[in-house]
């Protein structure tokens, strides 16, 4: 049986419930739908899976719809604290940053560098992806790598652990030590391919439609997950970018905004209020609040390592800078960054890190941005922005293990500032191939990648844009 992931109503709605309890929707009214839910016989939303067992009968479905509508109608108090609009973040975050004169754009092999350690990150937490924090601590602990230090193995694993926390099971035939063949596919890495496409399409000032046609032009909805599943089903229901974010979307403050957030960082080196803004346009088709904050928090912080003039506490600052500074996310990373500093040392001290996070966050779902953000600001200060500590630290913390390894990476990367820099160990196995389904792409080295995205920065003319006078569902192919 046929059970699609991440569009379920009668799954979404558990999310949604969280959701209105942590932007702090009425809470009698949340408490009285849930009431409500439960008394139907309503199940809770699946933790760890896309979509629950089994399906459910066409009344509590039509419940479940109801219900997401209820919900959304609900004012929520952070919205003043943590708006959407891009005005309205600009206007509460005092030091947002000046448009900075253009420096020289970083070299082909700078970015080869951003690509590999993106693509490292996100391979070193593909099999541990979904597991608890004791799993991960165990695993590494077993076959002699903790404080982790080097890609996972099953190798001298003792039976009954590798029962009790097994590895995720689409990645651990490409992801761990003894089967790394070449960087496999991953949505990590197929945004930044799919956001190369958008700005050599439309330049840097691409549209939010203009994401959109190229999604519905480029990727099949079983590429998409959490709130760009919803956002494409959107698309296709007739309804309209931003309301695609919100639209019976509890995922919309999830992790998969920041994931799309390199590319715009890598476009505009040294800019990070401009990569901000760019990556704010590319957040909002399927994401608001804390979700659109989280990735121009990581667009900010990737621009000021590309320019070359910040280390790592600098760029984490100019992340900061473009986050409502009243928000939970700039509140969490601020939080992280402390602790951080006062645990200071070597790996082993960051596990204090990790657990005082865990125990602050643990209302959040193991993909929300809040956590997951304040998790890479952590692992990246507290390694000083060094590339193998930076992935080891924050993947080691658990949660959305694949997507913080490859943000950490690609901002450790580009400060370590060329492929050279990056050990053999890491670079070696991906032995200069990405696999993808993104159209053109599929095979291509990550020097051929580096080059690429050099080019889309150097100075000239930049590609015309398009402005059909289509809607955004129609497609912008002939």
């Amino acid at each position: 049986m046929l059970r699609m992931t991440w569009v379920q109503p009668e799954d979404l709605l558990g999310h949604e419930l969280r959701q209105a309890v942590q932007d702090g929707r009425s809470p009698a009214t949340v408490a009285a739908v849930a009431a409500r839910w439960r008394a139907a016989g309503g199940p809770d939303a699946p933790d760890r899976a896309g979509a629950s067992a089994a399906p459910v009968s066409r009344y509590l479905r039509t419940l479940a719809e109801d219900l997401l509508d209820e919900l959304a109608e609900l004012a929520s108090p952070l919205a003043e604290a943590e708006p959407t609009d891009l005005d309205r973040i600009k206007a509460l975050c005092p030091d947002w940053p000046a448009p900075a004169p253009s420096p020289a754009p970083p070299s082909a092999a700078r970015y080869e560098a951003a690509w590999l350690g993106r693509a490292v990150g996100c391979l070193l937490g593909k099999p541990v992806e979904k597991l608890p924090l004791e799993g991960i601590r165990a695993l590494a602990r077993a076959t002699g790598n903790w404080p982790l230090a080097t890609w996972f193995t099953a190798r001298g694993l003792p039976a009954d652990l590798a029962a009790a926390f097994p590895w995720n099971r689409r990645s651990a035939l490409t992801s761990l030590a003894e089967n790394i063949d070449g960087m496999p596919e991953d949505d990590d890495l197929n945004f930044p391919l799919l956001g190369l496409v958008l700005l050599r399409r439309h330049g840097r000032s691409f549209t939010t439609d203009d994401v959109a046609r190229l999604w519905l032009d480029e990727l099949p909805a079983g590429r998409l997950f959490t709130a760009e599943r919803v956002a494409y089903r959107n698309l296709l229901s007739g309804v309209e970018p931003p309301h695609t974010a919100r639209h019976r979307n509890p995922f919309r403050e999830w992790i998969g905004a920041l994931i799309r957030a390199d590319v715009h960082g890598w476009t505009n080196p040294g800019d990070p209020g401009a990569a901000a803004g760019q990556a704010h346009r590319d957040a909002v088709l399927s994401h608001t609040a804390g979700g659109v904050h989280a990735a121009m928090f990581a667009a900010a912080v990737t621009a000021a390592a590309a320019g070359g003039g910040s280390d790592v506490h600098g760029c984490l600052r100019a992340g900061l800078a473009v986050v409502p500074p009243g928000s939970r996310l700039a509140r969490a990373v601020r939080h992280a960054v402390r602790l951080a500093r006062e645990h200071a040392g070597d790996a082993t001290a960051f596990e204090p890190v990790v657990d005082a996070l865990h125990a602050e966050h643990a209302r959040y779902h193991w993909v929300h941005a809040v956590p997951n953000t304040a998790l890479i600001a952590a692992a990246l200060a507290h390694a000083d922005g060094d590339f193998t500590g930076s992935v080891c630290r924050v993947v080691s913390g658990g949660w959305d293990t694949d997507s913080n390894g490859a943000t950490a990476g690609g901002v450790a990367a580009l400060l370590a500032g060329s492929p050279d820099a990056l050990p053999e160990r890491w670079t070696a196995p991906l032995k200069n191939r990405l696999r993808t389904t993104v159209a053109g792409f599929d095979g291509v080295g990550f020097d051929a990648l580096g080059r690429t995205t050099a080019h889309l920065c150097a100075p000239g003319p930049r590609p015309e844009r398009a402005r059909p006078a289509r809607t955004v569902l129609e497609s912008a192919r002939p």
